[in-house]
């Protein structure tokens, strides 16, 4: 599926090609609630980084969130790359070194009409703010951190793929 995407103040726009466009996960993790996640979640799909088309890349800014695991004394910075619209603020997709050939555009940054999944996964739970209401609907799954099963494989296992 073509996927077409930009920022609230038009500075930036991006397209890609998606073989698995269905926005399922609800990421409830502090960076993914903070950067990007009005309802306390983020949402983001996978796309093919061979892919990806942008116009108004000078407008674009790079976050690299700080990680700090339990019993660490200190913050590292996150390999993750989170781009920005640098004008207007707006999420646009992430970049992750260790899987190269895919970006993860923020669902909230696509224009293009999204498919509407029909079931739901749940992650970083352990993290959600108490202030969230996770709305888990029947057959969702739910993890205090990252589930196992892939992207790729979650559209696989509901005969998704596109």
């Amino acid at each position: 599926m073509q996927l077409e995407g930009s920022c609230h103040c038009g500075a930036v726009s991006f397209s890609l090609t998606s073989a698995h466009p269905y926005p399922y996960q609800r990421c409830y993790c502090s960076i993914c609630r903070k950067t990007q996640g009005g309802g306390g979640y983020a949402i983001n799909i996978a796309g093919d980084a061979n892919s990806l088309k942008v116009r108004g890349r000078k407008n674009i800014a790079i976050y690299h969130a700080l990680l700090k695991g339990e019993g660490e004394k200190r913050a590292h910075r996150s390999t993750a790359e989170r781009h920005f619209c640098s004008v207007c603020g707006s999420g646009l997709w992430l970049f992750s070194p260790e899987w190269p050939e895919l970006i993860h555009p923020f669902a909230s940054a696509i224009d293009t009409p999204l498919p509407v999944p029909p079931v739901h996964t749940h992650l970083m739970l352990s993290s959600k703010a108490p202030w969230v209401e996770a709305k888990v609907g029947p057959g969702d799954k739910q993890f205090d951190v990252y589930p196992e099963e892939s992207i790729a494989q979650w559209h696989e296992r509901l005969g998704l793929s596109c």
